[in-house]
């Protein structure tokens, strides 16, 4: 962490020193020192962050480094807001006084330099110091090293596991014995992937030894991988297990081989032999391509069996026949069979008594269904006899998991994933775990957050957002976080869209980032005197916070506690902490902005989403660092004029959700006509169309997202005029100014062969003819289109499309899926007055997820063709004639149409309330 610390902060000093020249006359010097200083610290950092400190004196040193660079970061970002407070007339110091008491700039810089200079001597004092008290990182064995170690020796007793320990493995073993024993002749390789301790070690363990897949083969090994490898002691790892398997003695000299010598005998010996290879805990693709020429294909029904926590390894071709198996979480009544039997071995029967059954349900939640979580945490409550020590654990979990030898198990396998990770997605990681438990994170937000907070590194030539998303995708491959299925994962472009953090997970980034001074969590429970981390997340009020000594060291600000309501309160708390970098308080209850927060010179970052504020104040033009906004969902109806100074805003949220299953389903809001001189937008939505605003618009040719709600028909040659300038987009969004205007799109629509997402609100003469030309389409929203001829045959065509969305698009009494939609995901259909029928021929939308029909009250039957339908997963009946749902009901004559269905949802209104029953 000290590394990522110093990483981050060489980067600011190289920003500041290349674009605020000017700004840092007279401490030039002492900042260059400063990055001098910590370029050669950096080198030494290396080492530490690969051999984790393991003296006192080594974790003493590193930690003092962090501290240092974390005061050279208040220092330069002191100096900045005082050199702003300057140029702006001294209205911060005013405000602000007590921080910074100073009437002279040049005395100002003085004391800046003074402050620099020192940190400076304390830099190389501690290198003086380590050197005068022997301390050092090299040498002796590793933290990083006795944690792989146990972790190899935790999976070598996977073949000792005894049976009361498996739970939920047979049908997934018989899975894999199906893939290694088929009749193909080919190689084939196998994956099995999923988070550490979730049972891919075990479960692949359990199906090696198994006789009859011995006997299948002429030779089988298994050789453990792990972070560190090398491929000459691999490759005798393997010779020595391939002839132990067919009890023959190696050769003699094996030790002395040299790497090609070691190869040769492999290709030869395995010539003629049907073989079975266990690979098991590999971490990089590039293991496979150095080990594969040793294991050629002489089709002979040879098989690979690779276990990994690495999502991106378990998808690779590997240029042979392959498959993959992904590890699910155990289901709930396994999950708490395997803890009854760990937890309560000594009870009759083993059943948990009564008393506890509350407190083990919600251990066994935190588990989420992770076998080596359940079984360590199953074992450590087997001693617990009393309520209130069970109390005890669940109250404090995180100090077990890390001080309780009976959890080192699962520690060790999650810690290795964490310490593998480079130090920027080790930031990003532990930054997750600021969130409530069971948060579901929405990608957009949590990039932008790593954006503004400084995470994500400079990347020649791609925006930060692309890098950001890389950082995701990375995180959800090595299974640090769990992709959310929700019927479509991923967004237009492919890219993940909501996933969460594992509770054990998180529990162990959560008391990491406290260690680091990364970050707190404060849930209202704990007296706190002093605040000495970066990062601040309320969960829970209880009463007001108090003044706490270092609250201005406070970069981010994250609020989940909604319902603090007092905005005086807010107010004095913000304005402690002057130097905010992000600022969170989506669906806090206060309807005004925060007086302190347009002083925030150094904000990047501002979620004012879901409160009650009406307005933002003329001076939110002060925050000129800022780069996203996002106002959606509050009373805010237009923008004030200094919006148009936010030079640096990357992305401007300002919709309103009505609700309504109407016409105006979203608001807009309205904005300065000047708002076009905001070049660096990439997205803005909705923007509220009055005057030259469609025209203006054409100037942000950096748009990648643009929504503009009260479009009429006389702004066509405008809007198209300025989309075409629009390179770089990727959704769109147009609103109608009310449900009797056309929407402007009859002409011919320029290039967009980036658009992934098209949203048209309003009516539409006719079927749009280039629809069929967007071949990026992976999103298409019709809502009120009111359409007199059938719209399918345009879009049938689309190959991309993954969700499509009709709401009172067609007025015709039957919709008829003929042919197409391949891709297609997720289906929405709503509001169709006159539709008496669906239909949905065969073959057509192969990998269906998702149906939902609401509000057709004139449809006689249920939608045609569902038995057709053999991936939907989810179909949802909402505001529908009775006798549409009584056919699909058990003992319904069509109920063996909907048999493959998992989730059938009825939605009816009873009494003025909405009724939710499962059909399935």
């Amino acid at each position: 962490m000290a590394l990522s610390v110093t990483d981050l902060l060489i980067g600011k000093l190289a920003t500041i020193l290349e674009y605020e020249g000017t700004t840092i006359a007279g401490v030039r010097h002492e900042v260059d020192k400063i990055k001098e200083e910590f370029l050669s610290m950096k080198a030494f950092l290396v080492d530490a962050e690969a051999n984790k400190p393991k003296t006192e004196g080594q974790k003493l040193w590193v930690a003092r480094i962090r501290d240092l660079a974390y005061d050279v970061e208040d220092i330069i970002d002191e100096f900045m807001y005082h050199m702003y407070e300057k140029q702006t007339g001294g209205r911060l110091s005013r405000r602000l006084h007590k921080t910074i008491r100073t009437p002279c700039n040049l005395w100002f810089r003085h004391k800046i330099a003074k402050k620099l200079r020192k940190i400076t001597d304390m830099i190389k004092a501690i290198s003086e110091r380590n050197k005068r008290y022997g301390v050092g990182l090299v040498g002796g064995a590793t933290t990083s090293e006795d944690i792989l170690k146990l972790v190899q020796s935790q999976a070598e007793s996977s073949f000792f596991i005894m049976e009361d320990e498996l739970v939920g493995i047979e049908g997934k073993k018989q899975i894999l014995m199906g893939w290694l024993m088929d009749d193909e002749q080919h190689q084939t390789v196998i994956s099995v992937v999923g988070m550490g301790g979730a049972g891919k070690t075990t479960l692949v363990a359990k199906t090696f030894t198994n006789e009859l897949v011995k006997r299948h083969f002429d030779c089988y090994a298994w050789i453990t991988v792990s972070q560190t490898y090398d491929v000459v002691h691999l490759f005798r790892s393997l010779i020595r297990e391939l002839y132990k398997s067919r009890k023959e003695d190696f050769p003699a000299n094996l030790n002395a081989m040299s790497r090609i010598e070691l190869l040769e005998l492999l290709v030869n010996y395995l010539e003629s032999k049907k073989y079975l290879v266990v690979l098991d805990d590999v971490w990089d693709i590039k293991i496979w391509r150095e080990i594969k020429v040793s294991l050629q294909d002489r089709q002979l029904g040879s098989r690979v069996v690779l276990t990994t926590r690495n999502e991106e390894v378990a998808s690779n071709s590997f240029g042979v026949e392959s498959y993959v198996h992904r590890i699910q979480p155990l289901q709930k009544n396994e999950v708490w069979e395997l803890f009854s039997r760990k937890a309560f071995s000594t009870k009759q029967h083993k059943t948990c008594p009564t008393e506890l059954k509350s407190l083990a349900c919600q251990l066994v939640e935190k588990c989420e269904g992770l076998p080596l979580g359940i079984v360590a945490l199953g074992g450590l409550m087997s001693s617990k006899k009393s309520l209130d020590q069970w109390q005890q654990v669940c109250n404090n979990l995180n100090w077990y998991l890390h001080n309780n030898s009976s959890l080192d198990p699962v520690r060790n396998i999650l810690l290795l994933s964490y310490n593998d990770l480079p130090s920027q997605l080790k930031h990003c990681f532990l930054y997750c775990s600021l969130f409530p438990e069971d948060y579901l994170f929405k990608r957009k937000k949590l990039t932008r957050l790593w954006i503004a907070e400084g995470f994500v590194e400079n990347v020649k030539g791609v925006m930060p957002e692309e890098v950001a998303d890389g950082y995701v995708q990375e995180l959800c491959f090595l299974s640090m976080l769990q992709v959310a299925d929700d019927f479509v994962s991923a967004t237009s472009s492919g890219r993940l869209k909501k996933f969460k953090m594992h509770d054990l997970m998180r529990e162990l980034a959560l008391s990491t980032a406290e260690k680091e001074k990364f970050g707190y969590v404060y849930d209202g429970r704990e007296v706190m005197e002093e605040i000495s981390t970066r990062r601040l997340s309320i969960h829970r009020m209880e009463g007001e916070i108090k003044s706490w000594r270092g609250m201005s060291k406070i970069r981010s600000l994250l609020v989940f506690a909604t319902d603090m309501s007092s905005l005086s309160f807010l107010n004095t708390l913000v304005s402690r902490f002057k130097l905010l970098r992000t600022l969170d308080l989506e669906d806090v209850q206060i309807d005004n902005l925060p007086g302190a927060v347009v002083y925030l010179f150094n904000l990047r970052y501002l979620n004012l989403k879901g409160t009650l504020i009406k307005e933002l104040p003329e001076s939110i033009r002060c925050l000129r660092n800022l780069q996203f906004l996002n106002i959606r969902d509050t009373e805010i109806q237009s923008l004030p004029e200094g919006v148009t100074r936010l030079l640096s805003l990357r992305n401007l949220i300002m919709y309103r959700y009505t609700g309504k299953l109407y016409f105006k389903v979203v608001s807009g809001t309205k904005a300065p006509s000047n708002i076009c001189k905001l070049q660096k937008l990439q997205s803005l939505s909705l923007i509220e169309s009055e005057g030259d605003t469609c025209r203006l618009i054409g100037n942000m040719t950096q748009l990648k997202s643009i929504g503009i709600s009260n479009v009429k028909e006389r702004d066509e040659i405008d809007l198209w005029l300025s989309i075409k300038k629009f390179t770089l987009l990727q959704r769109l969004a147009l609103t109608a100014s009310n449900e009797e205007e056309i929407l402007p799109v009859k002409a011919q629509c320029p290039p967009l062969p980036h658009l992934r997402k098209l949203i048209l609100v309003g009516r539409l003469q006719n079927v749009i003819s280039w629809f069929s030309s967007l071949h990026s389409l992976t999103t298409l929203f019709l809502h009120w289109s009111r359409l007199e001829e059938d719209l399918l045959p345009q879009i049938e065509a689309l190959l991309n499309l993954k969700r499509l969305y009709l709401c009172n698009a067609y007025v015709g009494e039957e919709l008829c899926f003929r042919r197409g939609f391949v891709k297609l995901v997720r289906l929405e259909l709503l509001n169709f007055a006159s539709v008496k029928k669906i239909t949905i021929e065969n073959g057509v939308m192969p990998n269906l997820r998702y149906l939902f029909v609401d509000s057709f009250m004139e449809l006689k039957k249920v939608p045609l063709g569902l038995e057709y339908l053999s991936t939907l997963q989810y179909l949802g009946l909402k505001d529908v004639p009775m006798e549409v749902v009584r056919p699909i009901q058990k003992g319904g004559v069509d109920r063996s149409k909907v048999q493959h269905i998992f989730e059938i949802i009825h939605v009816f209104e009873q009494s003025s309330k909405w009724v939710h029953e499962n059909l399935a």
